[in-house]
């Protein structure tokens, strides 16, 4: 079928990382024989605001039209203040961009939407499902309903554009059972895909070398700069593994494309997740299809199928060195793997079944 997805984040030429866990999805759609186009909407900025969120880095270069791989990718622009103090602006900036998408498209139009993330992208999805008369689906990742939902500003826009599709998905049990109390029906939970390829997915390793004397490689799998990602805590962890006799190289990611990620988690001893919020997090199963051990503290879904030993209850460097040190003395020549729920064959099946529901 054809499928429209709309974003507010998405892989940009100037920006590759941004939004990697859509254009995965995207992907996963073309694989199964979708004939799929991308409309992300970008906000207007100069360059040098930019740098107030890695998320925005290369928004204000981006093109408005380019292919991402195969895939044709239309960013139109629309004007939001930061803070949101007037989401009405906002919503209706963003809708403007109608006519703009239906001369990108030409002839072409959808039997679908999916709209990835709720504001402000699902008031475009919800004009465009009303004007051609197809349904449309949106997706929680997390911000709508960890941030989004409890902002003064646009909290009730948020749980507007949670009732407005026709089915609303999230990629969590946690977010799915915020939507429940948000929607009466019509959501379920559909987690993003572990896409790591084939080359890059090896066993589970063991430290080798001499017990808090040689060196560690942690990888803290996120951009410093992004606050919920809580950097600060790693570094404290760092420190407190030094402490003990370990000599610590701490690696983080800032715009790197995959392959040189799933590289960086191919090499460190540990991958480090201390993030104050998170819905998956992916970087947590991509490492483990790398074959680095994870240590995490209880954040996003990580419990459900990460040991114990490898968790840490509270935000302490202390707790997370003694886990982390945990880790690493386990023998995983056992092997370990991420439940078959988040391989690509089991996602894409539940987004089929869903999609034929929706189009018939």
């Amino acid at each position: 079928m054809r499928i429209l997805v709309t974003s507010l984040l998405f892989p940009i030429p100037t920006n590759v990382a941004r939004g990697t866990f859509v254009s995965d999805h995207v992907e996963l759609l073309k694989q199964n024989g979708h004939d799929v186009r991308v409309v992300n909407p970008l906000p207007r900025m100069f360059q040098y605001q930019e740098f107030s969120r890695s998320t925005h880095t290369g928004v204000a270069r981006a093109p408005k039209t380019f292919k991402h791989g195969e895939i044709k990718v239309f960013s139109p622009r629309f004007w939001g203040l930061p803070g949101h103090p007037l989401p009405i602006l906002t919503a209706s900036s963003v809708k403007r961009s109608f006519r703009k998408i239906e001369k990108w498209l030409d002839e072409w139009r959808p039997d679908v939407i999916i709209c990835h993330t709720l504001w402000p992208v699902a008031e475009l999805a919800n004009l465009l499902s009303k004007k051609w008369k197809v349904p449309w689906v949106a997706v929680v990742h997390g911000h709508d309903f960890d941030v989004g939902i409890n902002d003064k500003n646009i909290s009730k826009s948020i749980r507007k554009l949670a009732n407005l599709p026709d089915h609303l998905v999230t990629v969590s049990k946690r977010l799915n059972d915020i939507s429940s109390q948000v929607r009466e029906n019509n959501h379920s939970m559909i987690p993003c895909h572990s896409a790591v390829e084939s080359e890059w997915q090896k066993p589970m390793k063991s430290i080798g070398g001499r017990w808090r004397k040689d060196s560690l490689d942690i990888l803290f799998p996120a951009d410093p700069r992004r606050p919920e990602k809580n950097h600060l805590l790693a570094l404290q962890t760092g420190e407190e593994l030094e402490r003990r006799g370990w000599i610590i190289g701490m690696t983080t990611l800032r715009q790197q494309p995959r392959s040189i990620v799933w590289d960086r988690m191919l090499v460190a001893d540990l991958t480090l997740i201390t993030s104050k919020r998170e819905s998956g997090p992916l970087v947590a199963r991509e490492s483990i299809q790398c074959g680095t051990p994870v240590v995490s503290v209880d954040v996003g879904d990580v419990a459900e199928y990460l040991p114990d030993f490898c968790i840490s209850s509270n935000y302490d460097p202390i707790q997370l060195a003694d886990t982390c040190e945990a880790a690493l003395k386990n023998d995983w020549s056992e092997g370990f793997e991420i439940p078959e729920r988040f391989t690509p064959q089991i996602v894409a099946q539940q987004w089929q079944t869903l999609l034929e529901s929706l189009v018939e």
